[in-house]
């Protein structure tokens, strides 16, 4: 394989402008081992996104949760008739077995993901504001806690058999 000649700082550019041959000369230095001409800064940025990315969907997975525990709880009654609530519980029953699935395959989130609970009820709450918003309420009259009103616990244990 010969090696294309592209000057460090046109590496760079093409990380944004032309992503995939990026990849296709950094990957070519790296089998090459010509170490000294891979874009370093970028090349490690896009692994720490990697190792993020699953983290990152237990984390918005957990937001589900969160989001349609605070419903069941506190908004029933906006959801109206009889059967207000049950997508809820089976969205998080999805979202308990989609992290669970996640947590097979990389067991290393089983410890990151209870530290992200913060993160997660951010997204919960903005979440909430949307479908209050997309229902035609004001979601400054809810007064929507800003720390979560529940555990990591509470999240991934809470039975709803019964609700």
């Amino acid at each position: 394989m010969k090696t294309l000649y592209v000057s460090k700082e046109e590496l760079k550019q093409l990380y944004n402008k032309d992503f995939p041959l990026w990849v296709e000369i950094n990957l070519r230095f790296l089998k090459e081992k010509s170490y000294e001409l891979v874009d370093w800064d970028n090349l490690i940025e896009e692994i720490e996104d990697m190792g993020r990315r699953d983290l990152d969907a237990c984390i918005s997975f957990l937001a589900v949760i969160l989001e349609h525990m605070y419903k069941l709880d506190n908004f029933r009654g906006l959801a109206g008739g009889e059967n207000a609530g049950k997508s809820w519980i089976k969205s998080i029953k999805n979202s308990r077995v989609r992290i669970h699935i996640l947590f097979e395959r990389y067991p290393s989130l089983k410890s990151k993901l209870p530290n992200e609970l913060k993160t997660a009820w951010i997204l919960a709450r903005g979440r909430l504001k949307i479908w209050l918003i997309n229902n035609n309420y004001n979601p400054d009259d809810f007064n929507i806690p800003t720390e979560s009103p529940y555990s990591y616990q509470d999240a991934m244990e809470k039975d709803f058999n019964n609700s």
